[in-house]
């Protein structure tokens, strides 16, 4: 399973040879063999490399879970042995890795000391891609659209805000217009982020032209920014709600349905079956999320 995975992953036997420092021949063997247990080609052998048959992505899926699941099988067999080192990795959008995510891994580990992470912050199509193919555990991560080979577990609606300095002319509304923001400097985030994504949906709609006075794909550098300017940057209300009081900022709903139309989601791999510190994880998380999203305005 293991050299089938990594073959289909490296799209040949030699680029799979040379990442497992496994001889050619040994991995070709066993992927005969594979395919002679479950009565169907796997691959079809084409001059570009090994390109997966219908049979190949079917059986793709399992493997990835098969292979996650019995490290975690090992790890927890491991840990009875000595300490328990649980490992947690996961992608997230980059707001949710700012706003709240790496607060939420601190206080996990004060009650589970031996939790190690890894986060890799990811766009949107990343995140889903990383977990459905057992790359990581799960993911923290905005979304417009349904995935492939993942499940939600919980999802949360998160409109896109305009995100502005406390003494702002408009910053005493209850909300606020496209037109009307359009008035002002606008810092923007780059084409990658769901944000942006919609923004420019939204204004193709309504025939309104976007000009940056600021535009970057590293967000600090936008709420500096807007926060010594009368400039407006626009966020999920989840990504920037720990930081609207001490950077002096604060945060207007858009009145955009189109804005509306966004979810940050819990993923995992679909079918997967969790380890318990994972599931732990997850269920901490989205006691953050509801308590955040309960005091959004």
């Amino acid at each position: 399973m293991k050299y089938f995975v990594e073959v289909a992953q490296e799209g040949s036997l030699s680029a799979a040879s040379r990442h497992l420092h496994v001889a050619v021949s040994a991995i070709s063997r066993q992927i005969a063999a594979l395919e002679e247990e479950v009565g169907a080609p796997l691959f079809e052998r084409a001059a570009r490399g090994m390109v997966l048959s219908e049979a190949g992505r079917l059986l793709l899926a399992h493997a990835r879970r098969t292979l996650m699941e019995s490290a975690a099988v090992l790890q927890q067999i491991a840990s009875l042995q000595e300490a328990p080192r649980d490992e947690i990795r996961l992608a997230a959008s980059e707001g949710a890795a700012r706003g709240f995510l790496a607060e939420a891994m601190a206080v996990f580990r004060k009650r589970h000391p031996n939790t190690r992470f890894r986060m890799h912050v990811a766009t949107p199509g990343e995140a889903m891609r990383m977990t459905a193919e057992g790359e990581v555990d799960l993911a923290v991560s905005f979304s417009v659209a349904p995935g492939r080979g993942v499940k939600v577990l919980h999802s949360w609606r998160t409109p896109v805000y305009a995100i502005m300095a406390a003494g702002h002319p408009l910053a005493g509304r209850a909300s606020v217009t496209l037109p009307e923001i359009m008035d002002y400097p606008l810092a923007l985030t780059d084409g990658s982020s769901t944000a942006r994504h919609l923004l420019d949906r939204v204004c193709a709609l309504d025939g309104l032209t976007l000009e940056a006075a600021l535009s970057s794909n590293y967000s600090p550098a936008l709420h500096v920014f807007v926060r010594h300017s009368d400039a407006i940057v626009f966020a999920g209300y989840m990504s920037v709600a720990s930081r609207l009081k001490p950077d002096g900022l604060v945060a207007r709903p858009v009145a955009s349905a189109e804005l509306q139309s966004r979810n940050m989601q819990i993923q995992v791999m679909e079918g997967r079956l969790l380890p318990p510190h994972i599931g732990a994880f997850i269920e901490h998380v989205k006691a953050i999320v509801d308590e955040i999203e309960a005091h959004q305005p």
